[in-house]
């Protein structure tokens, strides 16, 4: 099952107490307090696990809650700190604060790490508070409490190329042939209910012996959407998320006999789509691909769609999927076409980031700071 959001509790441990004790021992005169340190509660981190790829696991297991820390003991034993816990999640995880809305992290790099609740930490015994006017102290701290919240997790796919279209038009059949990937492909629509992920190399293992795999990529093929998709219409837009982070959006648009749709029009409210879920992924760059030649026997359509794509600057390909047909040569444009993109810089591309506390008790100071 595809699960791409989730709300969890995460409580990190509280701090242990701070002892109140005093040292008698036979042939120890004097032996003053020796009440030891409270330990300080576990802490939860989120890691970015490359071998997961939902969030299946939190959709039903929704609290999480680490060690708490030991009270101190006499004889000035400090009392054992909690351990942390941490929380796998897959690779392009972004983590939200539910109730502010505010962006924690962007776990895109396998094994990233951030501290979402830190451990609270661990009173004082009464040994600290010694002092030569003060020899006898009773005075202790309580343990501080680990910091509570809740946080929505929201997986975005990391892909390089992202296939939008209408339902059936092709994108499933493509990317079966291209990859090794093998979503469900059936002739009516909606076969695509979840996102599919696919490796596709370009160049076809050029190299001596096949061991220069040359260039690959990874190509996302969504759902279909349809006119009024923003609004909620067949599976809404809920999964152009996952396309987000692509490079380039691969638009396949059936020309064949059997579809008496428009291809201008089916292109116009794609785009549409697109813009109503976010400005920045309409304007990203695309290439318009005409699907089924096998099945297109009347061209007039193909070859306005053509034409309309060469006024537009729109690289443009037909092909056939099943025959085989511009299949290849689309492959490696697809490819040049990502070789001329940059790739964009991960939110949080270091080691990861963490949440400092000034006070660790104080749960209301907590800001984010890259490591």
């Amino acid at each position: 099952m595809f699960v791409d959001e989730a709300k969890i509790l995460v409580k990190a441990g509280n701090g242990g107490n701070g002892c109140v004790a005093f040292r008698r021992e036979k042939f120890v005169p004097r032996g003053g307090p020796s009440g030891g340190d409270g330990g300080h509660g576990g802490s939860i981190y989120l890691e970015a696990n490359p071998n997961d790829n939902t969030l299946l696991r939190y959709r039903y297991n929704r609290e999480f809650k680490a060690d708490r820390g030991r009270h101190g003991e006499g004889s000035n034993c400090t009392g054992h700190s909690g351990d942390d816990m941490i929380l796998q999640v897959p690779v392009g995880t972004l983590v939200f604060d539910a109730d502010s809305g505010e962006t924690m992290a962007d776990l895109a790099v396998p094994g990233q790490r951030v501290l979402v609740a830190q451990g609270g930490r661990g009173g004082r015994g009464n040994q600290n508070f010694a002092k030569p006017w003060h020899q006898a102290p009773r005075e202790h701290e309580d343990g501080h409490p680990g910091v509570e919240r809740h946080l929505r997790l929201e997986l975005r796919l990391l892909a390089d190329v992202g296939l939008v279209g209408f339902p059936n038009a092709g994108k499933s059949t493509l990317i079966s042939v291209i990859s090794a990937a093998r979503p469900k492909i059936a002739n009516y629509p909606f076969t695509t209910l979840e996102p599919n992920l696919g490796v596709v190399n370009a160049d076809g293992g050029s190299g001596s012996e096949g061991r220069d795999i040359g260039r690959t990529y990874v190509v996302a093929d969504l759902p279909g959407l349809i006119e009024g998709a923003h609004e909620g219409a067949g599976l809404g837009i809920r999964f152009l998320r996952h396309v987000e982070r692509t490079r380039l959006l691969v638009h396949l648009i059936d020309t064949s006999d059997a579809s008496d749709a428009d291809p201008i029009h089916s292109f116009e409210v794609i785009v549409g789509e697109l813009r109503a879920f976010s400005e920045s992924l309409a304007e990203k760059p695309m290439m318009v691909v005409a699907t089924k030649l096998d099945a297109t026997t009347e061209r007039t359509r193909l070859e306005a769609l053509r034409a309309f794509c060469s006024e537009r600057g729109l690289e443009f390909h037909a092909i056939s999927a099943a025959t085989g047909e511009g299949v290849r040569e689309l492959v490696r444009s697809i490819a040049d076409a990502l070789d001329k993109i940059p790739k964009a810089a991960p939110e949080a591309a270091g080691d990861g980031q963490r949440i400092s506390h000034e006070n660790p008790g104080d749960t209301s100071t907590a800001h984010f700071e890259n490591l």
